[in-house]
């Protein structure tokens, strides 16, 4: 039997098919891992948390072999701190901890994130540890302290087994405030890699096996691709304005807006930055350690200030209200309660706390002192550039004091140096000047020829 022509067409076809098939299988094989980047530098607050929680989703998305975060913190607050750590515990990716560059630290409740990651690494030149709960503000008791240090220490212990790391060493940062530069945590088996960068980090992870949310998982990350994670402009905003400086700072411009304002009423612009200064302030200060004695004292301080500035001179209202602001700056952030071992001791600027007393002494004393003074001054600029000049009439006498109508006003009318007195009734004057609520006026030309002739 004779085939039909096109059967060798088809057969050809098909091994074609076939051939760039097997030929694909490789490739994907041997397809380029994807590692996703995040930065997380200065104080851990809820704005890390949410980042955390933004890059954990975006690389499972993507698919990426792993999340690395580079960090570099002296500490952060408690509650973000351990939302970022049960978010690693239960990442379906795996999450490496990256302290880096050299010089960066990872300190108190970053020595906690640390130790909850899958793959701990360190540079050369940094640090971590010294999670020891210190008080900020008045002194805890031994049992208070005992508490917070043991709860502490609990936590970082439960970390390090969860991850197979030194627990006991853990604890003891946490009781004795210990701390290891990189070499020494490598050593003591605190962390797994010591790095000089990003690519080498990457090649000493390739090929290890971490257990993630989802099992077991090998690393696949020497030659990945580097996708950087950065924060959006609202994290950047929120995560500039959380340094507690710049809380103070627009604290500070916001009570400066809000005297402004309410010496020229209106909401014109001076409200309107005084107002989104005092929340993005008020949103920042919600992630440091605020104590709210300080907050008050610096707003009774502003208060005695202002109340100076209605009184002549300078007395003890100025000086009480400028000590109570520099004393309540240098509070802001010293609770009394006891602190947490992930938080670093956070305070203004000694020099900034100078710099802004002064300026807002100076600025209360120089703003509403002017408003006040041209409150107390007489109204009296409208009336003289409408009423010099002015002619009218004398309704009574002048000699030197009477009365004149000037259009369909009468007014107090004072004879003016050098006139003839009296000042007839019935006579035309011209004012000029005006005097408090008296006019001070003379006879017209034509008056004076009239009062001569007669």
């Amino acid at each position: 039997m004779r085939r039909p022509a096109c059967v060798p067409l088809i057969l050809n076809a098909v091994a074609c098919l076939l051939s760039l098939a097997l030929g694909a299988i490789p490739a994907l094989a041997q397809r380029q891992p994807i590692v996703h980047v995040i930065e997380v530098t200065g104080i851990i607050n809820s704005l890390t948390v949410r980042y955390l929680d933004r890059a954990l989703g975006e690389a499972e998305r993507n698919g990426a072999a792993a999340l690395i975060m580079r960090l570099d913190t002296p500490g952060g607050l408690d509650t973000a701190m351990r939302q970022m750590t049960q978010a690693m515990l239960a990442a379906r990716v795996p999450m490496v901890v990256y302290v880096a560059p050299p010089g960066a630290r990872a300190a108190s409740a970053g020595m906690f994130i640390t130790l909850a990651a899958h793959v701990a690494a360190m540079a050369p030149g940094t640090n971590m540890g010294a999670a020891h709960p210190v008080s900020l503000g008045a002194q805890m008791d031994e049992v208070t302290a005992q508490k917070v240090a043991q709860d502490a220490a609990a936590t970082a212990r439960t970390l390090a087994v969860e991850r197979g790391r030194n627990a006991a060493w853990a604890e003891k940062a946490v009781l004795e405030s210990a701390s290891l530069t990189s070499a020494e945590a490598l050593e003591q088996d605190v962390v797994e890699i010591v790095a000089v960068d990003l690519n080498n980090l990457l090649d000493q992870l390739d090929g290890r096996v971490v257990t993630t949310a989802a099992g077991p998982v090998t690393l696949r990350t020497r030659g990945a691709t580097v996708v950087d994670v950065p924060m959006n402009f609202a994290e950047q905003l929120l995560h500039v304005i959380t340094d507690p400086n710049i809380a103070y700072l627009l604290l500070t411009l916001g009570l400066y807006a809000l005297l402004i304002e309410f010496q020229a009423p209106g909401f014109g612009l001076p409200g309107a930055v005084g107002v989104i200064a005092l929340v993005l302030a008020f949103v920042a200060l919600g992630n440091l350690p605020l104590n709210w004695a300080g907050l008050a004292l610096m707003a009774l301080g502003v208060a005695l200030l202002v109340a100076e500035a209605f009184t002549p001179g300078f007395g003890a209202l100025g000086a009480s209200g400028l000590i109570m602001f520099a004393i309540g700056s240098l509070m802001l952030y010293r609770p009394f309660g006891p602190s947490s071992p992930a938080f670093p001791a956070v305070t203004v600027n000694p020099w900034l706390v100078a710099a802004v007393t002064a300026g807002t002494g100076g600025m209360i004393f120089f703003a509403i002192g002017k408003a006040l003074q041209a409150q107390r001054a007489p109204a009296i600029s409208d009336l003289s550039h409408r009423l010099a000049g002015a002619a009218g009439q004398v309704r009574t006498d002048l000699a030197p004091v009477g009365t004149a109508q000037i259009g369909s006003e009468l007014w107090t009318a004072v004879a003016d140096a050098g006139s003839e007195l009296p000042i007839r009734a019935g006579e035309s004057v011209v004012v000029v000047a005006v005097e408090g609520v008296a006019l001070r006026v003379r006879r017209t030309e034509a008056s004076s020829h009239h009062s001569s002739g007669g």
